[in-house]
């Protein structure tokens, strides 16, 4: 028989399952037992990290039997409990520290923040201002604008240079027809833009 045959490399044998779980894990630590120890349980306190190894019917019974305060006096216990809240660091009442956390010559850090915070308070936010366009910037030339001019001040203008360009108000004088039709092209730009 070759060893490096198609047939000799297809060929599979179940494994059996108890040889299996004996050669993954470790004998069960129970005297006497000789089932693999699949289960792991916590030796105890002060021995964090440390397990024995256990078949399933002894780790339930030495589950029944754990007692991680064993051992302890009841104030004890509770002194451990109370600690365990704030992950056994030690802690302080609020403002029992005030003298450690002032600085040096008398320089307090919360009141630093306290006169930041009011003065930024006290500071009238301005809009953000966006950027003109050329189109955008060019219309509000046409209507002798400012680049912060905005809504009741754009549409005030545009009435203003209506009126003064408007056929009927020049006697039918149709020179200035190009410059009302510039007028009204930045007026519709700068509303479709959002300014009015």
């Amino acid at each position: 028989m070759k060893l490096d045959s198609k047939i000799f490399d297809s060929i599979r044998v179940k494994p059996d399952k108890d040889r299996v779980e004996q050669g993954r894990h470790p004998v069960c630590e129970h005297s006497g037992c000789q089932r693999p120890g699949t289960h792991k349980a916590p030796k105890g306190r002060d021995m964090e990290g440390q397990y024995f190894h256990f078949c399933v019917d002894h780790v339930r019974e030495y589950n029944k039997s754990y007692n991680y305060f064993s051992g302890m006096h009841d104030d004890d216990v509770r002194t451990y409990q109370k600690d365990s809240l704030t992950g056994h660091r030690p802690t302080w009442k609020m403002g029992v520290n005030k003298q450690a956390a002032d600085g040096p010559d008398g320089y307090d850090p919360r009141e630093n923040m306290r006169s930041n915070a009011s003065r930024r308070a006290s500071e009238a936010r301005r809009p953000r201002q966006r950027k003109l366009l050329a189109l955008e910037k060019r219309s509000l030339d046409v209507l002798n604008l400012p680049q912060t001019a905005r809504g009741d001040e754009i549409k005030a203008r545009y009435k203003e240079l209506v009126k003064l360009n408007h056929p009927d108000a020049n006697g039918g004088d149709r020179s200035c027809e190009d410059r009302l039709r510039e007028i009204i092209q930045a007026y519709q730009v700068l509303k479709k833009s959002g300014f009015c």
